[in-house]
C-alpha cells in the first residue's frame, strides 16, 4: 500500500499564518532591537522553521525542534516563576519584567512559547530525522563563537559572554566557549534527540521514510 502523500505535507493554513508572523516579527526586531538580535539561536529558528514549513522538510524542522523545544520550556518556566515569586531560577527573561523594556517587544518575545508547538507539530506530522543532531550541533558550534565575536558583551547573545545559570563568565574564553558548546549539546539538544528517536521507533512521530 502506497503512503498517502498528504501525510508528508503540512497544512497550508499553518504555513500562511507562520509567514504572516515572520512578516510582522522580523521588521519589528530590526527597528526595536537591531539586526544583531537575529543571532540569537531562537530568533534564527523562526526563519529556519518558515523555510521548513514551506518545503515540508522533515530534516530542517527536526533541527529546529531540537533547538527550540527545551529553550522554550526553560524560557516559560523562568518567566512564570519570576512573575509568581519574583525569582528567575534559570535566567534570560529579566527583560520581560523590566518596565523600561518596550511592551511591544515583550509581546513579540512570546514566540518562545509557540515555536516548540509549531516545530513539534511538524515533526509529529512528518517524522523525526535523526541527522538533525549532528547538523544542529555543528551549527551551534559555529553560531556561539560567532556570537562572541560579532556582538557586544552586554547583550550576551547565546550566552557567549556569560552563562546565566552557572556564572562562568569570568572563565578564560578559550575554556568557557568549549564548555558552553558541550552544555548546549548535552543540556538542550541531546535529550530532545533521544526522546524523539525513541518516539520515532514507537511510531509516534510520523512515518520513517
Amino acid at each position: 500500500m502506497r503512503p498517502d502523500p498528504e501525510q508528508f505535507r503540512l497544512p497550508l493554513a499553518l504555513k500562511l499564518v507562520f509567514t504572516a508572523w515572520i512578516v510582522l516579527w522580523a521588521p519589528s526586531v530590526v527597528i526595536m532591537l537591531g539586526p544583531q538580535n537575529f543571532l540569537w539561536a531562537c530568533n534564527l529558528a523562526n526563519f529556519f522553521i518558515l523555510i521548513g514549513l514551506w518545503l515540508n522538510s522533515r530534516f530542517l524542522l527536526s533541527t529546529q525542534w531540537l533547538m527550540v523545544s527545551l529553550l522554550g520550556l526553560f524560557w516559560g518556566i523562568d518567566l512564570a516563576t519570576a512573575w509568581l515569586v519574583g525569582v528567575h531560577p534559570i535566567g534570560g527573561t529579566a527583560y520581560m519584567l523590566d518596565p523600561d523594556f518596550p511592551t511591544s517587544a515583550k509581546l513579540l518575545s512570546l514566540y518562545h512559547l509557540f515555536l516548540p508547538v509549531v516545530s513539534g507539530y511538524a515533526v509529529y506530522r512528518l517524522g523525526y530525522d535523526r541527522r538533525a543532531l549532528p547538523w544542529q550541533a555543528a551549527f551551534v558550534a559555529v553560531l556561539v563563537p560567532a556570537s562572541w565575536w560579532l556582538t557586544e558583551p552586554e547583550r550576551n547573545i547565546n550566552l557567549a559572554h556569560e552563562a546565566v545559570l552557572i556564572g562562568m563568565g569570568d572563565w578564560p574564553t578559550v575554556i568557557y566557549l568549549p564548555v558552553l558548546l558541550v552544555g548546549w549539546l548535552v543540556v538542550l539538544l541531546l535529550p530532545v534527540h533521544l526522546l524523539s528517536a525513541w518516539l520515532q521507533r514507537r511510531g509516534v512521530l510520523g512515518q520513517s521514510r
